[in-house]
């Protein structure tokens, strides 16, 4: 589409969005007055409801107020409609008695009863049986006067305003069904926004936590045998409590962004767990005391934010629970770059049957799920698999691929 007709059709929707932002009030105000002055007409004075054919009377004073009953109350039909609809019907009963012409405003009376069975909350079944009760003394009242139509004619008449209000009955069922997909839309949401926090403030806490605890534990342990490397055990501690304090800050500034890309702020781009950063996750269990090998094959390339944090949380995780289940034992870190997608393998050695030297595969709980568990719902949100489990030859093995996401695509 070219600018010019861009602009064009920008001119012609202004006047439309401006017109939807109006008040429901001004808008219901403009239709009732527009109805008002049609009713006026004598080109439309053949279109509109009646019932009864008596005679026809002259027009008067006393019709055009009915007339005007009839209209004006539907600048209100959606704020009171259930007092719309009593003073338009009691007007056309009334117009309808006397014997006054057809008129374009008594149109009025089938957009009361619309805006009655879209717009009434409350009493909907009373005031259905108070309209039906009113029409029942209608009929009575025209026969009594004369009118020569019969039983079926009124029926019939019955039929039609029946219509009116079914139909804005199902508009309103429409409108209910609307909401409510979008408040249970908004609760998924919700829950699934949870579930992500809990899962990255699991994999923060918890992988530092255990590699303090491993630190702390060595260094206690070395206060009293080798007192002069005490300090380097302490270091490392202070370190990784540092890590781990970045990284929440990280996570707290990507929690209060609004929209934006977790990389896209310079100023958190170097908090960010990355590719880059999978040697900071394999010096820290190594200076925790757990024998580390890292490599990495293909061409390193950047991802986009939720594969790199995917890749990143999954060598996490699985260090974590190496230096929990499997403290000291060989851990085998392999990150292969691929064109279509980043495989992660990462192996633990120790016997099969110590259940202690592997990482227990977690259940996922009620709450989104913690651990291995987590990981695997990580893993499927960016298209990706995890398996992880025990080795025939001993120890534990967790194994994820994750789809290829560069950013120049």
């Amino acid at each position: 589409m070219s600018p010019q007709a861009q602009w064009s059709r920008a001119r012609l929707r202004a006047p439309l969005d401006w017109w939807e932002e109006r008040d429901a009030f001004l808008k219901d105000g403009v239709l009732a007055l527009v109805l008002a002055s049609l009713a006026f007409v004598p080109t439309l004075s053949n279109i509109g409801a009646q019932i009864g054919d008596l005679p026809e009377r002259p027009a008067s004073a006393l019709s055009v107020g009915l007339v005007l009953a009839q209209t004006l109350p539907l600048a209100a039909r959606r704020r009171w409609p259930a007092g719309c609809l009593a003073v338009a019907a009691g007007a056309f009963a009334a117009y309808q008695a006397l014997g006054f012409a057809t008129t374009f405003g008594s149109l009025g009376l089938y957009l009361a009863l619309y805006s009655a069975g879209a717009h009434q909350v409350r009493f909907r079944r009373g005031l259905a049986g108070v309209v039906s009760a009113g029409y029942a003394v209608l009929a009575l009242v025209l026969d009594r006067l004369g009118s020569p139509q019969g039983i079926a004619d009124y029926l019939a008449f019955y039929l039609a305003l029946a219509a009116f209000w079914t139909a804005g009955s199902i508009v309103r069922t429409r409108r209910a069904e609307q909401t409510q997909r979008r408040r249970l839309a908004a609760e998924v949401a919700t829950a699934a926004e949870r579930a992500r926090i809990a899962r990255e403030l699991h994999d923060v806490v918890t992988h530092h936590v255990t590699a303090m605890v491993v630190q702390a534990d060595a260094a206690q342990f070395l206060l009293a045998s080798a007192p002069d490397k005490a300090g380097e055990g302490l270091s490392a501690v202070s370190d990784t409590g540092r890590r781990a304090l970045t990284e929440l800050r990280y996570l707290l500034g990507v929690l209060e962004a609004t929209g934006e890309s977790a990389s896209a702020d310079p100023a958190r781009g170097d908090r960010a767990p990355t590719l880059g950063r999978l040697g900071d996750l394999v010096e820290q269990a190594r200076r925790s005391g757990q024998p580390v090998e890292f490599s990495e094959q293909g061409e390193r390339r950047a991802q986009s934010v939720d594969v790199e944090l995917a890749v990143y949380r999954v060598v996490q995780e699985a260090l974590t629970n190496a230096m929990k289940y499997a403290a000291g034992q060989t851990t085998r870190v392999l990150v292969r770059h691929g064109e279509e997608r980043v495989e992660i393998k990462v192996t633990t050695d120790g016997p099969t049957a110590s259940p202690a030297a592997a990482p227990a595969v977690r259940k996922p709980d009620p709450a989104g799920g913690r651990g291995l568990a987590g990981l695997r719902a990580r893993a499927r949100l960016v298209g990706g698999e995890l398996e992880a489990g025990p080795r025939p030859e001993g120890g534990f093995e967790v194994h994820a691929t994750i789809p290829s996401k560069p950013l120049s695509e």
